[in-house]
């Protein structure tokens, strides 16, 4: 195989399939991208088995062929050589890098041992708006578990809502869900939040076609597939935790909120609660740490409710996440009491929200 190429181009499409190839793996050939050039393009596949990103980039094809070499070599290869025209040619198990002086001679993998990887069926997909879904997705994948011993709980649920596309996570400790409006995928499918996380660095662009399989779910667009492996399982039953009234709220501003947290968890870290108390004047927030010392402070807002004041406590760094991930500038924080669950939401914004667990003080 022998191509030529901007070396911009090159580094973009092979940084982008790098992102699915194993780093962590007992299969040295999934630590390598499949690259084949056909017609006037050169294709690059990166995968994991679980996640598969493939990307392609017009080229200048002097020589058809494929091979496998070392994803993170060859893409920081490219990234290093000088601007302008970078040629890629391999021969006799060699991959040769060269452009504008410098040159890389690269050792290739046993192509015959990369998995031989069904193409993405995007067959009956749905068109979505990518900036919505790809917002959507940052918004709730901060509710997901990170624990592999609960593998349900790492991954988000992507159904139809009565309002359009729903999505859903929750580690059992918090829950974020967020309704993109007008969109059907005609099925439900619970995909891995890490590889959802891969959305927005590989494929995303204005427009993302969406197909849910009966083992994956296939995104495709102008720059590619992302191709990732559901999980199995059933998604626990959160439409019993969906936030009903509440009588008591307090509405605050998003940064002057965030940064409070900020200062309060120097002292609470990740195991020590924040005590919040919601009152006329917006919330008393403080922290209290045995060996350590102790932090408290307003934060100045608008509060309304059927009790006079209400007084709950949450893990600082779950409500930091939930706050962080708000649209707008303003905050409203919803609760019942101390022990039930609360809501937080932008001011105005009906289509997101995450509900937080209290902890008990």
């Amino acid at each position: 195989m022998h191509i030529r190429a901007d070396r911009d181009d090159l580094a973009d499409a092979f940084t982008r399939s790098n992102r699915a190839v194993g780093l962590k793996t007992s299969l040295p050939i999934l630590q390598g991208v499949l690259c084949q050039a056909i017609g006037n393009k050169l294709r690059v596949t990166g995968s994991d088995t679980e996640i598969t990103v493939r990307t392609a980039v017009e080229v200048e094809v002097m020589d058809e062929g494929r091979f496998v070499v070392p994803g993170r070599l060859v893409t920081d290869a490219i990234r290093r050589m000088p601007d302008g025209v970078v040629s890629i040619r391999s021969s006799e198990g060699n991959v040769e890098i060269e452009g504008n002086g410098p040159r890389f001679m690269l050792r290739q993998l046993a192509i015959e041992d990369y998995p031989d990887l069904e193409e993405p069926d995007s067959t009956g997909s749905v068109q979505v708006d990518g900036d919505a879904l790809v917002r959507g997705i940052t918004q709730v994948i901060v509710a997901a578990s990170s624990d592999s011993a609960r593998p349900i709980l790492t991954g988000v649920l992507m159904e139809d809502g009565e309002s359009g596309l729903r999505l859903v996570a929750t580690d059992s400790y918090r829950l974020a869900v967020k309704d993109l409006a007008d969109v059907s995928v005609s099925g439900s499918a619970l995909v891995p939040a890490r590889g959802l996380r891969e959305l927005g660095r590989t494929v995303a662009a204005a427009v993302i076609n969406v197909a849910i399989r009966e083992r994956e779910v296939v995104f495709t667009s102008e720059r590619g597939s992302l191709s990732v492996r559901l999980i199995e399982g059933t998604f626990p039953n959160y439409r019993q935790l969906l936030p009903g009234d509440y009588p008591n709220e307090v509405l605050v501003e998003k940064d002057r909120l965030l940064e409070a947290v900020g200062r309060a968890a120097l002292v609470a870290e990740d195991h020590i609660p924040i005590r919040l108390k919601l009152t006329d004047g917006g919330v008393h927030m403080a922290v209290s740490r045995r060996d350590v010392g102790d932090e408290a402070e307003l934060v100045e807002g608008q509060y309304q409710g059927e009790d006079e004041s209400v007084s709950i406590a949450f893990n600082s760094r779950y409500l930091s996440d939930g706050v962080a991930v708000l649209d707008g500038d303003r905050v409203r924080v919803e609760v019942r009491d101390g022990f039930k669950p609360s809501v937080i939401r932008a001011e105005g914004e009906d289509d997101f929200f995450y509900l937080l667990m209290p902890v008990r003080v």
